[in-house]
C-alpha cells in the first residue's frame, strides 16, 4: 500500500508563483488553488496512491522559535493574494475528502515526518510531495520524496530514493541534517557555522561522516588555516542548527495510514466551490454535477429507462412546427419578445429558438419545403436575435445565400469584452459561470442511449435557453464597465463584416504558387547539400540536438551554456563558419516552403480562393488575428518572403486597393499621452523619426543620418512596446549603456510620454486593468504579482495595451466605415483582408480610383485625434504590387 502526503504550504507557494494571478469576477484570487489542484492531479496520476493527505503549517510560533529567536526571521510575510486563498484551498481539500493534518506549535515538516514514520512502521510506502529539500532527510527504503519544481507554469518533479540521494550528495539522506548544521540555511535563517559554505560542508561530511565526526576530529592538523577557528568558534551554533534542521518524527498528530484512504469527493460541495471559484474546466474534468438548472429539452423514448432522464430538468414544452401556419403563429409571438435566443446545428438543418414563452425546434425534416422560408423570415431583420458566436452563424448563412439581419446580441463577444484575457468563451462555460446553468454534454446524451440526431434535438434547445439566460448578466456587466458603446457599435457589428470577408476569401495564383514551391524545394536541397559538405556527413538538419553536435563538437564552434541553435545564437556565429549562413538560409527556405507555398496550396478552394478565419475573441488587446491559414503573417522583410504576396491576385479585370495607416500606434501615443513635443512633430508634417532623432541625439534636423533615423525609429516603436535597454541595444547594435541613454533622453524630450506610461502602470496596479481610448479593458492582475519578472512583464503590457488596443479599435471602426460606404455607393468592391493597420479591397478596375479615395477617406476619419490620422492607398494587380 502507498500513501502520498503533500507539503501543503510548499506546494501552494509554488503554485502561487508558478501560475499568473487569477481572480473571479468577485475579486477572489484563485491562481494558487488552481495550480495546487493541477500539481495534485499530476502527481496523483504518476503515483496512484491508495491513500492521500495534506499537511499544513499553522499560524503561530513553533518549538523551533522558542529554541532560536532568529528562526525564519528573515522570511517575508505571505502575500495577501496568497493568504486569501489558503482557507479556500482547505475547503476544497475537505470537499475532495482529502484529510488535512496540522499541529499547533509544530511545523508541517514534523507532521510529514511523523506520517512517514508511521507508514513505514505499518508496512506502507510513503511518497512525500514537496518543493522543499529539507524533507530529503526523510528518504529511506520506504519513504520517497517527490521534489516538485514549477517553472513557467510547467511542473516537473524528481523522485528521490536513497540511491539517487547518495548519487547526488555522496552520503546517506539522514546526513542532510549534518550538512545544514554546518552550512546553515538562509531561507530558514538557520545560522550553521560562519564562513562554512555548501562545498566545504560537503567535503567535511564526506571525510568525517557526521557532525559529531567533524568535531571529534577537530584539530589544527586536520582543519587547516581559518577552518579550524571557524569550526571551533561555531560549535554551539552548529549543534543548535542541527537541532533546528532535524525534522521530528513524533508530532502529536492523530494519524493512521488507513485514515487517509482515497474516497469519492463530496461532489455537490466540490461543485459549489468550483462554481464560486469559476473553475469551469475543472468542473468538466472532475465530471461534477450540482443542484443547478440543467437547460435541456428532452422527450423520454419508449425504451428509455426513467433513470436516464433523472439528471435533466425539463424545459417548457418545445414546439416543433410542421407547417407554415404553425411557424407563422410562433413568428408572431417572437416579434413581441425583446430577444429571441437562437442555437443552430453546424449544417443549419436544425434551429432551436427560445424567447422565454414560445420555445421551438425547427427542423427541415418537420417543415419540409417551408424550412428555407422559415430561415429567411428569422434573419430578415424583423426579429432581435441573441446567439453565441454570430460570426460563424452569419458565415454559414452567407454561404447559403440567406439573409443575415437581426443579430442584436452575441454572448461570446460580450463575454470577451468583459474578460479579454480569458482566451476561450465556450457556451457551456459561460452558462455555468454567469447563470449556474449546466448544459447537457453531447457525449453524455449518446452514452445514455440517444442517437446523434436525438442528442442534437435535445442539445440545441438547451443551448438556446442558455443563450437567453446569459443576456441579462452579460448586458449588466457591459453596462457596469461602460462597454455598451464599444459592444453595440464596434465589436458586434464587426462580426458581420468579418463573416462576409471570410466567405469572399482572396484569390491565389495556384500555378505561380506551385512553381514557387518547386523553386524553393530545389534551393532547399542545394542548401542541405552544402550543409552536409561543410559538416563532413549527413545528419538531420532539423534536429537541434544533432545540429548542436555538428556545430559545437565536430566543427568546434563556441557553444553557450545551453548549446542552443536558436536564430539569435546562429546570428552571432555567422562570421565563424560558412555553414552558419547556409543553415540560416535552409531554415528560411523550409519555413517558406512548408508554411506558405505548400501550406497555401493545400487550402485553395475549388474557386481558386483561400479563406482564412478571422479571430475576434482571442487577443487580450482587441487586435484581430487570422488562422487556418494565417494571412496576417505573410513575410515581407525578405525578398523571397515578399514573393508570396505576388501569388495573391484579384479576379481577372479586377485590382487590389491596399490602404494602410502611417505610424498609427505612435499617433495614438501622441494623442493619449498629450505630449506636446510629439504632437508638434506629427502636426509639422515632418518625418517623425527624423524629428525624434534630432531631438534625442541633439543634432539639427538636416544632419540626421539614415543610421540615426533607424535608431530613432527603433526607440519610437520600442517605447510603445515598453522595450528594455537590453532589447534596444540588441536591436540597434549599441551597448546597453548607450541604449539606456537613448531611452532616458527620449523620455526627457517626450516627458508627456514618460508621465503617461507611469500613470498607466499606476492606474493599472490600482484598478487591476488598463483601457483603450474607447474603453476596452485589459485586466492585469500580474501587476501585483509577487515575482519581479512577472510584474515587469505586466508593466510592459500595461504600457503597450492602451496604445495597441486603441489602434486595433480604430482599424475596426475603419472596417465598419469602409464596408458601409462601399454598400452605400453601390460599388461591386469587396473588403477581403485586414492585416493589423492595413485594409485590402478587391474591386473592378473601373472602380479603383473611387475605391482608393473612399477607403482613404473612411480610414482617415475613423477617429479624431490631436494629430493627423493618415492613410495611403495603392492599387495593383497583386498584393505585392498594391503594397
Amino acid at each position: 500500500m502507498k500513501l502520498m502526503i503533500l507539503d501543503g504550504n510548499s506546494v501552494i507557494n509554488r503554485a502561487f508563483y508558478g501560475v499568473r494571478l487569477l481572480s473571479t469576477k468577485e475579486g477572489q484570487y484563485t491562481n494558487a488553488i488552481y495550480g495546487f489542484l493541477n500539481i495534485l492531479e499530476k502527481v496523483r496520476a504518476e503515483e496512484s496512491p491508495e491513500a492521500l493527505c495534506v499537511a499544513f503549517d499553522l499560524h503561530g510560533p513553533t518549538f523551533r522559535h522558542e529554541m532560536y529567536e532568529g528562526y525564519k526571521a528573515t522570511r517575508h510575510g505571505m502575500p495577501l493574494e496568497l493568504a486569501q486563498q489558503m482557507p479556500v484551498m482547505k475547503d476544497v481539500l475537505r470537499a475532495m475528502n482529502i484529510p488535512i493534518y496540522a499541529c499547533q506549535g509544530w511545523e508541517a515538516d514534523d507532521v510529514i515526518g511523523t506520517v512517514a514514520k508511521r507508514c513505514s512502521a505499518g508496512g506502507w510506502d510513503c511518497v512525500v510531495v514537496t518543493g522543499d529539500r529539507d524533507s530529503l532527510q526523510l528518504v529511506d527504503e520506504r519513504v520517497t520524496v517527490k521534489l516538485v519544481v514549477t517553472k513557467g507554469g510547467q511542473t516537473g518533479s524528481t523522485n528521490y530514493t536513497p540511491e539517487l540521494f547518495r548519487e547526488e550528495y555522496g552520503f546517506d539522506p539522514i546526513h542532510l541534517i549534518d550538512l545544514k548544521a554546518l552550512m546553515g540555511d538562509s531561507s530558514d535563517n538557520i545560522p550553521g557555522v560562519a564562513h562554512v559554505g555548501p562545498k566545504k560542508a560537503s567535503e567535511l561530511l564526506l571525510k568525517y561522516g557526521t557532525l559529531d565526526g567533524v568535531y571529534e576530529n577537530l584539530s589544527p592538523q586536520n582543519m587547516k588555516g581559518k577552518l579550524f577557528e571557524y569550526l571551533r568558534d561555531g560549535r554551539e551554533s552548529a549543534y543548535l542548527s542541527y537541532d533546528l534542521a532535524t525534522i521530528r518524527l513524533n508530532a502529536p498528530v492523530d494519524f493512521q495510514p488507513g485514515d487517509a484512504l482515497v474516497t469519492e469527493p463530496d461532489r455537490k460541495a466540490l461543485y459549489d466551490l468550483f462554481l464560486k471559484l469559476e473553475f469551469v474546466k475543472l468542473i468538466d474534468k472532475y465530471r461534477l454535477r450540482g443542484d443547478v438548472p440543467v437547460a435541456a429539452h428532452s422527450v423520454r423514448h419508449e425504451n428509455e429507462s426513467p433513470e436516464k432522464t433523472e439528471w435533466r430538468t425539463l424545459c417548457a414544452a418545445t414546439a416543433t412546427p410542421s407547417s407554415k401556419a404553425e411557424f407563422d403563429a410562433l413568428l408572431d409571438g417572437w416579434k413581441q419578445a425583446e430577444y429571441l435566443a437562437l442555437a443552430a446545428s453546424d449544417d443549419l438543418e436544425l434551429l432551436a429558438l427560445d424567447d422565454g414563452t414560445h420555445p421551438a425546434l425547427l427542423t427541415r425534416q418537420d417543415l419540409g419545403m417551408n424550412y428555407d422560408f422559415a430561415l429567411t423570415a428569422l434573419f430578415s431583420g424583423d426579429l432581435k436575435l441573441a446567439v453565441h458566436g454570430s460570426k460563424e452563424l452569419l458565415r454559414r448563412l452567407l454561404e447559403r445565400c440567406l439573409p443575415t439581419e437581426g443579430v442584436g446580441f452575441d454572448a461570446e463577444v460580450a463575454a470577451y469584452l468583459l474578460d479579454s484575457a480569458r482566451g476561450r468563451y465556450e457556451l457551456p462555460s459561460l452558462a455555468l459561470q454567469y447563470c449556474q446553468i449546466q448544459l447537457p454534454d453531447r457525449k453524455d446524451l449518446t452514452a445514455q442511449g440517444l442517437t446523434e440526431a436525438d442528442a442534437l434535438r435535445t442539445l440545441l434547445p438547451a443551448q438556446a435557453a442558455a443563450v437567453r439566460a446569459l443576456i441579462e448578466p452579460l448586458s449588466l456587466g457591459l453596462k457596469e464597465q461602460g462597454l455598451e458603446t464599444l459592444y453595440y457599435e464596434m465589436d458586434l457589428p464587426l462580426c458581420a463584416v468579418l463573416a462576409r470577408m471570410e466567405v469572399e476569401g482572396v484569390r491565389v495564383d495556384a500555378e505561380a504558387l506551385h512553381a514557387f514551391d518547386e523553386m524553393l524545394k530545389t534551393r532547399i536541397e542545394a542548401a542541405r547539400a552544402d550543409i552536409y559538405r561543410y559538416a563532413g556527413g549527413e545528419f538531420n538538419v532539423n534536429s537541434p540536438k544533432q545540429l548542436g553536435e555538428v556545430l559545437f563538437d565536430r566543427l568546434g564552434l563556441p557553444a553557450g551554456k545551453k548549446r542552443s541553435t536558436s536564430v539569435d545564437v546562429l546570428e552571432k556565429l555567422k562570421d565563424k563558419h560558412p555553414i552558419i549562413g547556409r543553415i540560416m538560409e535552409y531554415r528560411t527556405l523550409t519555413k517558406l516552403q512548408a508554411t506558405y507555398a505548400e501550406g497555401l496550396l493545400k487550402v485553395i478552394g475549388p474557386d481558386g480562393r483561400v479563406r482564412t478565419t478571422f479571430q475576434n475573441t482571442v487577443t487580450a488587446t482587441g487586435r484581430l488575428s487570422s488562422t487556418e491559414p494565417n494571412l496576417q503573417n505573410i513575410p515581407v522583410r525578405t525578398d523571397l518572403g515578399a514573393e508570396i504576396r505576388k501569388m495573391f491576385v484579384p479576379e481577372p479585370g479586377w485590382v487590389f486597393v491596399d490602404a494602410d495607416y502611417s505610424q498609427i500606434e505612435l499617433r495614438v501615443l501622441a494623442h493619449m499621452a498629450g505630449d506636446e513635443a510629439m504632437q508638434a512633430a506629427f502636426n509639422s508634417g515632418e518625418d517623425v523619426h527624423r524629428v525624434t532623432a534630432s531631438q534625442v541625439f541633439g543634432v539639427p534636423l538636416e544632419e540626421v543620418t539614415p543610421q540615426l533615423r533607424r535608431s530613432a525609429k527603433a526607440v519610437n516603436f520600442g517605447i510603445v512596446y515598453g522595450i528594455s535597454e537590453f532589447s534596444l541595444a540588441e536591436d540597434i547594435g549599441v551597448s546597453r549603456a548607450e541604449a539606456k541613454d537613448y531611452i532616458e533622453s527620449y523620455l526627457n524630450k517626450y516627458h508627456g510620454v514618460r508621465d503617461f506610461m507611469g500613470a498607466v502602470v499606476e492606474q493599472g496596479t490600482k484598478e487591476g486593468y488598463v483601457a483603450t481610448l474607447y474603453g476596452r479593458r485589459r485586466y492585469l492582475p500580474e501587476l501585483k504579482d509577487g515575482k519581479y519578472t512577472v510584474r515587469e512583464a505586466a508593466k510592459r503590457m500595461a504600457m503597450n495595451s492602451p496604445i495597441q488596443g486603441t489602434a486595433a479599435d480604430i482599424i475596426k471602426i475603419a472596417m465598419l466605415r469602409v464596408q458601409r460606404a462601399l454598400e452605400a455607393a453601390g460599388l461591386k468592391a469587396r473588403l477581403v483582408l485586414q492585416v493589423h493597420d492595413e485594409l485590402i479591397v478587391e474591386c473592378p478596375e473601373a472602380e479603383a480610383e473611387a475605391v482608393a479615395a473612399l477607403v482613404t477617406r473612411e480610414m482617415e476619419s475613423a477617429a479624431r485625434l490631436a494629430v493627423p490620422l493618415t492613410a495611403e492607398a495603392k492599387t495593383g494587380r497583386s498584393w505585392y504590387e498594391a503594397k
